[in-house]
């Protein structure tokens, strides 16, 4: 969610925003035709139903249908990674583990008013389902098993729809047509995307364990050779969706079918300051693009659209759609977009809203929107040379405060339901364990579809969230699993830390990186925000291992060393300007003798971009300071800080 900057007051727009029930129209032309065809036999989903556990029903679904396997579990596991959902509907409107839509018929205004109505979408996925099989919409959007033998009897009629053979023992690369129509985007870019998303799985292979428990399995098929060609006659617009997509301003890699919506630069006040929502700037050449910010929208995708063209809100590069993964660029990267709730970090950071809810987790946080987002970054990263780790991609939940004032005020998106494993695994740089032994440092990895811990309050205070899996490991005040829960003095008020879902203080996220100070059985203690902390990690759950780095400790002779929420430059840097001086307030946390971080970056730029008025409007103003002042960025708890290098030593490689 995107943050509000400390470092103006900006008047945010208060927006009634209606959830549509589903964004998905009906195919035209060839494709419902297809879709209703009345001479194609039904479906006989018995033995579906029948089966005994997830596996086996899309085993018998696609012998059921006629349909590869291979190619029915690839599609499930881009729409939904095999999850049923218990019967709740995905963004936009799907249902189960194969995503069916079902829109209401009455498309009544979201407003309540009854007055204006929305357009017609009484097509649905799951109506043609029941068609193809003669199960009723409620069995096909509430039962697993016959969920799966709709979505596969719908991808066995796009095939024969196309005019292609279907069978079990079909090559699955000659389906390629048919996967990129059951994902019923309209133009060729959208549809296109999918279908390389579904070969991309299929071919490497998948397995996990569901939100409801189900263990699924996909081989992997690296020989499977997808017939790109079929998409010339499938019938789709092309290039399709808006004339703003390909715009010049749009950086984004070959393929996503990114759109440019601009977010305004723009006065709407007499006030020199009274501008929004971005700052005009050149990066990389006077700022570097240092971090990759993930943050989650907390509201719709048109909602998120809304905010982030209103002049008096604030702003970030890029939104991702949670039912496809489609992006919308708003922020060109050379400029600086106000996303992290900290002016060091948005200067130099590109920020990423993700379409969801971090209390909701899985039911946003989508196969195609990890996907699109991965191959966003891995463009990103190497373009800017940002590094592959989670010290440059992170959370919106691990940037500081910029003062003690605004820590308590600090968001926690993407919040504990975000898969960072799965995602760093897609960007290309998987969390995992060092070859040799460091010195005493170890990385969190705590899996994520086996790791459901229990968070409370994500409907009411105090009351437990949904179980489903989960990013992070609580951290103990003593190696036992009755004691309290560490605290974060900025966010419990001296009293323990708690299990609620906002309450990011006792969590150690995976890719964190910690210096164990003692270990007691199954138990290691780390430093952990100037005290120390207690993780539980059994010999045959590797939730913390080992890894490689630098970290630092307070220099001989200090009692303690302060820490900070941005790396500013020192006073005299700002000598011959009329730019005033920006302090550099420490935080209410200390490093203390004998404590060891591990150092994210051992070289963050020391600058400040002196930017608060529209344009031109103030002399000196859109400029850069330098610094000498060198600082280390470190792993500090559950979020960054950054010490100065004078006040530390270097420990390991």
């Amino acid at each position: 969610m995107v943050a509000i900057s400390p470092r103006r007051t900006v008047r945010a727009s208060v927006l009634a925003i209606a959830l549509a029930a589903g964004t998905l129209g009906a195919w035209t032309g060839a494709n419902s035709g297809a879709a209703s065809r009345p001479a194609d036999p039904r479906t006989d989903c018995a033995a579906v139903l029948a089966s005994p556990d997830r596996q086996a029903a899309f085993r018998a679904a696609a012998r059921a249908a006629q349909v590869p396997a291979t190619v029915l579990l690839a599609v499930s596991y881009l729409e939904s990674r095999w999850d049923h959902h218990g019967g709740a509907h995905s963004t936009a409107g799907g249902y189960g583990p194969m995503h069916l839509t079902n829109v209401a018929p009455d498309n009544v205004d979201g407003r309540g008013d009854g007055v204006r109505r929305l357009p017609d979408r009484t097509f649905t996925t799951a109506h043609a389902a029941a068609a193809r099989t003669g199960l009723s919409v409620r069995q096909l959007t509430h039962d697993a098993a016959a969920n799966i033998c709709g979505g596969a009897a719908l991808l066995a009629d796009h095939q024969r729809g196309l005019g292609h053979p279907v069978g079990v023992g079909s090559a699955p690369g000659d389906w390629y047509a048919a996967v990129a129509r059951y994902s019923t985007a309209v133009d060729r870019p959208s549809a296109a995307r999918f279908a390389r998303q579904a070969y991309q799985i299929l071919r490497t292979g998948a397995e996990r364990t569901t939100v409801d428990g189900e263990w699924v399995r996909l081989a992997a098929h690296p020989a499977v050779r997808p017939a790109r060609a079929q998409m010339a006659d499938a019938g789709f617009t092309s290039p399709g969706g808006s004339d703003r997509r390909n715009d010049p301003q749009t950086d984004c890699p070959t393929g996503l079918g990114c759109e440019w919506i601009g977010a305004p630069y723009e006065k709407f006040g007499a006030e020199y300051y009274e501008y929004g929502n971005h700052d005009l700037a050149d990066r990389p050449n006077t700022m570097s693009i240092d971090y990759i910010v993930v943050h989650d929208t907390e509201t719709s995708y048109e909602g998120t659209l809304e905010l982030v063209q209103d002049p008096t809100y604030v702003s970030w590069q890029y939104t991702l759609r949670s039912s496809d993964g489609h992006i919308a660029q708003h922020v060109g990267l050379h400029d600086v977009a106000w996303h992290a709730g900290n002016w060091y970090m948005n200067m130099h950071s590109i920020g990423l809203e993700h379409e969801g809810f971090a209390a909701q987790g899985a039911k946003w946080f989508t196969e195609s929107m990890y996907r699109t987002s991965a191959k966003l970054v891995r463009h990103l990263t190497a373009k800017y040379d940002i590094p592959r780790d989670r010290g440059h991609i992170i959370g919106h939940d691990q940037i500081p405060g910029i003062a003690p004032e605004y820590v308590a005020g600090m968001h926690w998106d993407p919040g504990p339901y975000w898969d960072w494993e799965h995602y760093m695994d897609l960007v290309g740089a998987p969390i995992r364990a060092a070859k040799t032994p460091g010195t005493g440092q170890v990385t969190v990895r705590p899996g994520f579809d086996d790791n459901r811990q229990l968070v409370t309050g994500c409907k009411r205070a105090g009351k437990p969230c949904r179980e489903q899996g989960s990013n992070f490991v609580y951290v103990h005040k003593r190696p036992r699993l009755s004691a309290p829960l560490i605290s974060d003095e900025a966010l419990n008020d001296g009293g323990p830390g708690t299990r609620e879902v906002s309450d990011i203080g006792p969590r150690a996220p995976a890719g964190h990186e910690l210096v164990i100070a003692d270990r007691k059985g199954a138990w290691r203690a780390v430093w952990w925000q100037g005290k120390r902390g207690w993780i539980r990690t059994p010999a045959d759950d590797q939730t913390l291992v080992r890894s490689r780095g630098v970290s630092v400790v307070p220099k001989p002779g200090r009692t303690e060393v302060p820490v900070y929420g941005r790396a500013y430059p020192e006073e005299a840097a700002y000598e011959g300007t009329e730019i005033p001086y920006q302090v550099v307030t420490p935080l209410q946390y200390t490093i203390k003798a004998g404590q060891s971080y591990v150092v994210a970056d051992a070289d963050p730029q020391t600058n400040y971009y002196y930017a608060k008025s529209y344009a031109d409007t103030i002399p000196d103003d859109h400029t850069v300071v330098n610094g000498s002042d060198r600082y280390y960025q470190i792993w500090f708890g559950h979020r960054f800080a950054y010490v100065r290098a004078a006040d530390v030593r270097l420990l390991g490689d």
